[in-house]
């Protein structure tokens, strides 16, 4: 894994502090077997995800998070950093997402998220799309999960022409 090449300062980043390149990475949060557990019951009811004691369980090597779980873990420990609060708008979705590698109950998860591109609307001054690439890795350094995904954001007000 490289490291990121530059951290972004502080919080309430608008379109226009995001360059190509920067990059930034999250605190880890640490998986355990009720978060693994209680979210499978729930959303993705699959044996390995919820039962230690199922075959294909320990077939897999034992109990694992779905890949749902990873994945809102990635945007808990993303979102979570306040870096968009002031900008945020919306998102309409992600693509290339992968699941490289399972995550077990003990891991440490940690995001580091990269921009891709910033771009201002055409059509609407106030706001752009910002483009990133987000990688999750465990305490080992391993990467178990990649996606890119598009944020709506707004513009800082003033910095831009009227329409």
């Amino acid at each position: 894994m490289s490291a990121p090449a530059r951290t972004l300062p502080g919080y309430d980043l608008w379109l226009e502090d995001f360059k190509p390149g920067d990059a930034f990475e999250t605190e880890g949060i640490t998986v355990t077997d009720s978060m693994i557990i209680d979210f499978s019951l729930q959303w993705d009811p699959q044996s390995s995800h919820m039962n230690v004691h199922a075959k294909r369980t320990e077939m897999l090597g034992g109990l694992m998070a779905s890949g749902f779980l990873t994945l809102c873990i990635t945007f808990r420990s993303f979102l979570g950093s306040g870096i968009l609060d002031a900008s945020n708008l919306a998102s309409p979705g992600f693509d290339k997402l992968r699941w490289l590698k399972p995550v077990r109950p003990g891991d440490t998860l940690r995001v580091v998220s990269r921009v891709i591109s910033a771009t201002p609307s055409r059509s609407k001054p106030d706001r752009g799309a910002l483009l990133m690439s987000h990688e999750t890795y465990n305490q080992a350094g391993e990467m178990v999960l990649s996606c890119e995904c598009a944020h709506f954001l707004r513009r800082r007000p003033g910095t831009f022409p009227a329409a």
